[in-house]
């Protein structure tokens, strides 16, 4: 069996452009995480448990609470000046994505670069077509080896309705046959897969970024520069939707 742990990247609101005063989040939207056997997982839990003390020491200990539940947003790890002035966080996401190669584990993710008009512009559509998209991803990844897969997703309080749309897509005219239950969601703090989730969706969507809009997201270049080349060697079944497919 495997499972996959999944978070949002970037922003499902409409986008103007990084200067707008009002639609400046993201130019992307999507779904990004990894897909791992069930067998891997509780290796996989501790590395990141261990790696997040390495990394994060001073700041676990600032906030005076116990590490498994502890969590530092990747929005907040990964930032230019952080990746900029302290190497470990550098180092410390490669011994992630190394560590997630050695447990078999795939990065997968499904997104798509923003082109509507904010009056046009649909949040809850988008949503639903990005979770149609990931299941259907994970799920054609999962035939080939004839393995169900669970999909595991930080706790979100508007998700009512996506489940539902999740819950069709499991069971509809074109069915995701290996998903056994429709997602969970799970309070990240308490799980250290989801956390490291967190982190992969945040660099996919930094990267996603600069990729549909290089010249506003031009601080961002180290996320292409350094991790780009890992990220799309470790993807499988993951697509960025972009305007120039639009009708």
């Amino acid at each position: 069996m495997q499972i996959a742990f999944l978070d949002e990247f970037g922003h499902c609101g409409p986008y103007v452009s990084r200067t707008d005063p009002k639609y400046n989040t993201s130019p992307v939207f999507g779904l990004a995480g990894y897909v791992m056997p069930a067998a891997n997982v509780r290796h996989f839990a501790t590395f990141f448990y261990q790696l997040k003390q390495f990394m994060l020491a001073a700041d676990i200990k600032a906030a005076g609470v116990h590490p498994a539940t502890w969590e530092k947003k990747g929005a907040k790890l990964l930032t230019t000046k952080n990746i900029r002035k302290y190497p470990h966080v550098r180092e410390g996401v490669n011994r992630l994505l190394n560590e997630l190669y050695k447990c078999n584990g795939r990065i997968i993710y499904y997104g798509r670069e923003k082109y509507k008009s904010p009056e046009e512009s649909n949040s809850g559509g988008l949503y639903n077509t990005v979770m149609g998209h990931s299941i259907r991803a994970i799920d054609r990844y999962c035939g080939l080896s004839n393995s169900p897969f669970l999909m595991i997703l930080d706790q979100h309080s508007s998700r009512i309705k996506l489940l539902e749309a999740a819950s069709k897509t499991m069971f509809g005219s074109e069915p995701a046959r290996y998903l056994l239950e429709p997602p969970f969601e799970v309070e990240s703090h308490l799980y250290q897969t989801v956390q490291a989730a967190d982190w992969i969706a945040t660099l996919v969507g930094r990267i996603e970024a600069r990729r549909a809009k290089p010249d506003e997201y031009e601080a961002w270049e180290w996320a292409e520069r350094l991790f780009g080349n890992k990220i799309d060697a470790l993807a499988t079944h993951s697509r960025m939707w972009r305007p120039s497919r639009a009708i």
